[in-house]
């Protein structure tokens, strides 16, 4: 069986990111909601990346990291939740 802690921090992952219901997003396969954390968390990263950053391989390793976005929007999350 799936842990419920871990089933609300993938849609709620997908859901804010995407803007994609609920629904929707809770009715993909595990694997599918697992694959598009990693996909907007790629997106996060690059987006993060700051001018030293780039040129460096940098791709956010291990753990869940957080860093606030350069437009002062708040905290954004870098890794997908972890897989369990």
């Amino acid at each position: 069986m799936y842990e419920p802690d871990r089933l609300y921090e993938e849609v709620a992952f997908v859901a804010y990111h995407f803007g994609w219901s609920h629904e929707a997003v809770l009715n993909m396969p595990h694997w599918e909601r697992q694959r598009w954390c990693t996909e907007i968390s790629e997106i996060n990263d690059r987006m993060n990346e700051t001018p030293s950053d780039r040129g460096h391989g940098h791709r956010g390793g291990g753990g869940r990291g957080r860093r606030r976005d350069d437009a002062g929007g708040g905290v954004v999350l870098r890794n997908p939740p972890e897989s369990g």
